[in-house]
């Protein structure tokens, strides 16, 4: 009974999101130029059942904009270089970070002998030779990164990879034959990053009662609309090697301690938060701004304590959330150097981590059935990092 709601639903979504897709885009805003100090491209990275300008479904709505409009569209006529990859929306951050470079280089996806080895799947994937994202790349040309939910995650590997490589990688592959992307030194190709209600740390959604139900609802939601399915197929990879298993509290906090902040990149990132705090100190959504989809697991999560299987306590400070991503989680990496935003002092080599928006997860793409206009509010965010001194 419920997949057959979860279809029903579905089905009326993407009407709506049909029917706005045909309407016009959203006015631009001024945009002083003679403040950039650089224009480099910038590359947004979906999360979890998400898509980009590869995907088939992006030519009926798009992921960046929603019924918002066509954001990147928008920030183009702008002046902005804006483009929309397209990643496994189930897969591993590893292998969305290779899928990324892929991309972004021309070239086919490699997701090295070691790892596909040990993950117990093909080593080779898409072929973008003629299709490549970006016409250029390098230190010279560089990118600034923005990745949404578990695209922080995608794009904070990718960065690792870049500046760093893969000593796995190096010693499991001949000189001749192993992908550019685990040799290393090219971490100054990255400009900027920024996470978009990123679960840097994890969700506590996965420690909440039914959790993989109510995950199951939210990603079947996502994935029968538009996307493709999010659930671990039985394709024999290695359960590690999922988004689901990146995202569980332990796991990304193990991740965190490979995943490398690095003092010639900016970093920025935006938590969210559509939950509201209750006499007991517990949290409750904001109907008002939180999708009908979040509302069960916002409930749960805020007010959800536990100690995971490899000790790690979760209380209070994980209450506040976005249907989805706990708001302490998407501020930083909790290994990582990070200070509140000040216009002031930006600074590279740690995390500026921006005013808590007001919204639930899917806000800053535009809202689901909940329109939110996020034109104005990238506008600014890309106009902040042009105008920072390279």
């Amino acid at each position: 009974m419920k997949k057959f709601s979860i279809k029903i639903i579905s089905v009326v979504l993407l009407i709506v999101l049909l029917l706005s897709a045909c309407s016009s885009s959203m006015p631009v805003s001024k945009v002083n130029h003679d403040e950039w100090n650089t224009n480099y491209k910038y590359v947004f990275v979906h999360g979890l059942s998400g898509w980009g300008s590869y995907d088939f479904q992006n030519k009926f709505i798009k992921y960046w904009g929603m019924l918002g409009g066509d954001l990147l569209k928008n920030l183009n006529k702008q002046g902005y270089d804006c483009y929309a990859a397209s990643v496994n929306p189930k897969g591993s951050a590893w292998d969305r970070a290779c899928e990324l470079y892929a991309q972004l280089t021309g070239t086919v996806v490699d997701y090295g002998v070691e790892h596909s080895k040990r993950c117990n799947h093909d080593r080779f994937g898409e072929d973008y030779t003629d299709n490549a994202l970006i016409d250029s790349w390098s230190s010279e040309n560089k990118i600034n990164l923005l990745g949404h939910s578990f695209g922080g995650a995608t794009v904070r590997m990718l960065s690792t990879l870049m500046a760093d490589g893969s000593e796995a990688e190096r010693q499991s592959t001949d000189a001749d034959d192993i992908s550019d992307l685990f040799t290393g030194g090219k971490g100054d190709w990255i400009y900027s990053i920024t996470t978009l209600a990123a679960p840097h740390n994890g969700t506590s959604a996965y420690n909440t009662d039914d959790a993989e139900e109510d995950l199951t609802f939210m990603q079947s939601f996502m994935s029968d609309m538009v996307s493709k399915s999010t659930k671990n197929s039985d394709d024999g990879r290695a359960d590690s090697d999922y988004a689901n298993y990146d995202l569980k509290i332990d796991h990304a906090i193990e991740l965190n301690k490979t995943l490398l902040t690095y003092d010639n990149v900016y970093y920025f990132s935006i938590p969210c938060s559509s939950t509201i705090k209750n006499d007991d100190g517990t949290y409750s959504p904001d109907e008002e701004i939180t999708e009908i989809t979040f509302i069960k697991s916002a409930i749960k999560m805020g007010k959800c304590t536990a100690t995971t299987e490899n000790g790690f306590e979760i209380d209070e400070q994980w209450f506040e959330n976005d249907g989805l991503v706990n708001t302490i989680s998407a501020k930083a990496p909790f290994n990582a150097p990070s200070k509140e935003y000040d216009e002031s002092n930006v600074s590279k080599g740690e995390w500026n981590i921006m005013p808590i928006y007001k919204g639930d997860h899917m806000s800053l793409q535009g809202g689901l059935f909940k329109t939110n206009d996020v034109n104005e509010y990238y506008a600014d965010l890309l106009n902040r990092i042009n105008s920072l001194p390279e």
